[in-house]
């Protein structure tokens, strides 16, 4: 399972290992991280599990298309490196990424 480490608007950090095949979010979710609530259970529609993807991860992980994009349009502080983590599959070779979270889902 891919480790995978949170940082927190105010820098604390959570490490969470994470099953290969599960969303960024339920792993998230799992492992009690603040910050990532995901209302909608995944489903792509209330985005409140917005999170930042560190740049040198942005070719494992792709960036936001399709719903996924226009979802975004209703994040709080929306960035070039923004995803909704209900739409990133964990792979291993996501072991070791850095996921930032924003100060509020709201």
């Amino acid at each position: 399972m891919p480790l995978i480490q949170f940082v927190t608007h105010d820098g604390n950090q959570y490490e969470a290992e994470i099953e290969t095949g599960s969303t960024l979010m339920q792993g998230a979710v799992d492992n009690m991280i603040d910050g990532i609530l995901g209302e909608c259970g995944g489903s792509c529609t209330c985005a409140t599990c917005h999170c930042y993807i560190d740049e040198p991860w942005i070719d494992v992980t792709g960036r936001a298309e399709g719903s996924e994009h226009e979802m975004l349009d209703v994040v709080r502080e929306p960035r070039e490196n923004s995803r909704l983590s209900c739409q990133i599959v964990v792979t291993d070779a996501m072991d070791g990424m850095v996921v930032h979270l924003p100060e509020s889902q709201y």
